[in-house]
């Protein structure tokens, strides 16, 4: 029987939507578990109907939602009709255009937009609004028109897209050899003690939440990282500093910073929505909670970015003001951290 349904899905016209393989630490966890912990906005129940369907796959295997995922297992989701993601559509999305020549484009993303279509957010994507700019985007290895690099939904600032199949390649180039320059501003809490510094540390999916990434030791799990900072302010108990990027893994800034205690100011995916230093004050909770509404996502922005141009062999540099919102909550903490020395001076 399970011959069959192997037989069957070799002959169905089926896409692959999401691939994932067990790390070698992967404990034995249900299929169904596996998944929810990878796939955002998954449920329990519809991952178990796909495996009900056949449609879930390890080691090209069609198994149970109770089948128990081992170190090194390929897991994956196939359904009959292609991701959502490779249809893509465009979209007459207002664009903040920095730069624009005949090989590339430079973009100021806003926060709360995502970069290109996935799982729960297939419009509305900076790719949709590219796509309906520029006709004919070259695509990269995964199949995204023009993207070279990207940074999260909720992280402000600026993006390189490649016009031609030319400047892509130059592009990514230069972003595997390290040569681009990428500046960030982040807000940390805590007080950072060194006024300059680099954290090192393998960066790889966590093996506790699937949705956040974990510094391990090097060579453990995950793949090289390097981020050097320096501090540009301090606010009593949360910190503004600068962050440059050696390395660009998946959440690098934020899953840095946590290691080494220093959780980036409201990112509710590392715990950053808490109120992590302070006092325990009714008034400072009050204070802090406002500061969440004024910057309703994680104080992180691209703000420098750096690179040569494909054709013309010049560097290009760009630079963008802090956004609004995380200017607002900076200058919230300006007031507090002044009053807090002026009370202590009395």
């Amino acid at each position: 029987m399970q011959e069959d349904r192997i037989q069957d899905l070799e002959n169905d016209d089926l896409y692959e939507h999401y691939k994932f393989v067990a790390t070698d630490g992967q404990v034995p966890l249900r299929v169904d578990k596996f998944l929810m912990n990878f796939i955002e906005n998954a449920t329990r129940n519809k991952i178990q109907q796909a495996a009900k369907a056949g449609n879930i796959l390890v080691n090209e295997v069609a198994v149970k939602s109770n089948y128990k995922v081992k170190p090194k297992d390929v897991v994956r989701v196939v359904l009959a009709y292609p991701p959502h993601e490779n249809l893509l559509v465009a979209e007459n999305i207002p664009l903040n255009i920095v730069y624009e020549d005949e090989e590339v484009i430079v973009v100021n993303k806003p926060p709360g937009m995502v970069v290109h279509p996935g799982h729960g957010n297939y419009s509305g994507t900076l790719v949709n609004g590219l796509i309906y700019h520029i006709e004919n985007l070259p695509k990269n290895s995964n199949e995204r028109p023009g993207l070279v690099h990207r940074i999260d939904k909720d992280t402000s600032g600026l993006l390189v897209v490649a016009k031609t199949e030319y400047a892509m390649a130059h592009l990514s180039k230069q972003f595997f050899d390290k040569t681009t320059e990428r500046l960030y501003y982040a807000l940390v809490w805590g007080n950072v003690e060194e006024d300059q510094g680099t954290i090192r540390g393998h960066i790889g999916r966590s093996l506790r939440d699937r949705m956040q990434m974990d510094v391990y030791p090097d060579g453990e799990h995950g793949k090289p990282a390097v981020t050097h900072f320096r501090v540009i302010e301090r606010f009593t108990y949360v910190t503004l500093v600068e962050c440059k990027l050696e390395t660009g893994r998946t959440h690098q800034i934020r899953a840095h910073f946590k290691h080494i205690g220093h959780t980036l100011f409201n990112d509710e995916r590392y715990g950053g929505d808490q109120i992590l230093k302070g006092t325990t004050f009714s008034k400072y909770k009050q204070f802090v909670e406002n500061c969440f509404k004024e910057l309703p996502r994680q104080a992180l922005h691209a703000k420098t970015l750096g690179f040569i141009h494909p054709t013309t062999g010049k560097l290009l540099q760009f630079n963008t003001e802090i956004p609004d919102d995380i200017e607002n909550c900076l200058e919230k903490w300006r007031r507090y951290s002044k009053n807090s020395i002026e009370n202590s001076e009395e």
